[in-house]
């Protein structure tokens, strides 16, 4: 019997101050999210960070949580149920933080005498504070519960045809009539990610145009692969070089990838960009980065910086070729 795991980051379990609080200091406790020393990586996190943060965290996802708790989890669940009505496969769903867990997925998949597990991190894109933490927690409850199965994962799906031709049919389909540009805003990563993850330790970051070159450190680096899912979409789309852009939200402190998203919403308006649309394709399932941060911050800066119509493309969710893209995945 096969198995599919699904996994995406995680949310709080529900609104309460020691919720956000507990669901935080997981995330970012993660040494390979916050990957400093663990007495200054603790310092952060307990005693600056969280403090700080979690009220402001938690006003962020009141505004999007539903009667069914967190959109990540609620629409996780439901293309993982679509999934399991697609497939002959055993479809569970976890969260890399949080719950529905890794362990109680897991579980599930064995006690349903399942021999073969594919693993699928929902993150398109190769990093070491999604797949690769992801890659590894799986791995140490494998061996914590003594599992006998065999566990391969999809490091990333950045240019996989399946993919690609879903996110370009969803943007199709949601672009303004009268748009002027296309931005795909990317989630944000430290630049030391970057030069953490390259095999090579000399390619990542030493060129203006490395992403450009072929590498092998391609299949790790995330700047590389989120420019080539641009330029795949682009095409797709039929979009000159000056009807679309790149930039990279959510960022958090100095050293982190450019250009920010906050900023370009700016620039684009300042540069007389009256419609935009955005789209953010790091993400498959709409979240609080694109819920809140893109589709209503994001909305607000552009307007205020004299844009006029911001139209925010949704993810993917549980559509039904990304459905079949995703079967297509787990063959692999």
């Amino acid at each position: 019997m096969k198995g599919i795991l699904l996994i995406n980051l995680g949310s709080p379990k529900d609104l309460e101050d020691a919720s956000i609080k507990e669901y935080l200091k997981e995330f970012l406790s993660d040494d390979l999210v916050i990957d400093y020393p663990k007495v200054i990586q603790q310092i952060l996190v307990n005693w600056l960070i969280v403090p700080n943060r979690y009220k402001k965290t938690k006003e962020a996802y009141s505004q999007i949580w539903t009667d069914e708790g967190s959109p990540l989890i609620s629409r996780t669940i439901e293309l993982g149920n679509n999934l399991n009505n697609k497939t002959s496969s055993m479809v569970e769903v976890a969260m890399r933080y949080q719950k529905p867990s890794i362990e109680n997925a897991l579980i599930k998949l064995s006690e349903k005498n399942v021999s073969q597990i594919k693993v699928i991190p929902l993150y398109p894109h190769y990093a070491m504070s999604t797949s690769l933490t992801t890659q590894r927690e799986v791995m140490r409850i494998k061996d914590k519960l003594g599992l006998k199965c065999s566990i391969k994962f999809i490091d990333s799906f950045y240019n996989e045809k399946g993919y690609i031709d879903a996110l370009c049919a969803i943007i199709k389909k949601n672009l303004q009539p009268q748009s002027n540009y296309l931005l795909f805003s990317y989630h944000g990563i430290p630049k030391r990610h970057l030069r953490k993850t390259d095999p090579t330790k000399n390619h990542c970051l030493q060129s203006k145009n490395c992403c450009d070159l072929e590498s092998e450190s391609k299949p790790y680096c995330y700047k590389a692969q989120v420019i080539e899912t641009s330029k795949l979409c682009a095409e797709n789309l039929s979009l000159k070089s000056n009807e679309w852009g790149i930039s990279f939200q959510s960022r958090i402190g100095p050293g982190w990838i450019e250009p920010f998203t906050d900023i370009e919403l700016k620039e684009l308006a300042n540069q007389g960009i009256k419609n935009l649309d955005v789209v953010c394709p790091s993400f498959v399932i709409d979240n609080l980065e694109t819920l809140e941060e893109m589709n209503l911050r994001g909305r607000e800066t552009f307007v205020e910086a004299g844009g006029e119509n911001f139209n925010y493309i949704p993810c993917l969710n549980s559509k039904k070729d990304w459905v079949e893209a995703l079967i297509k995945l787990s063959e692999k």
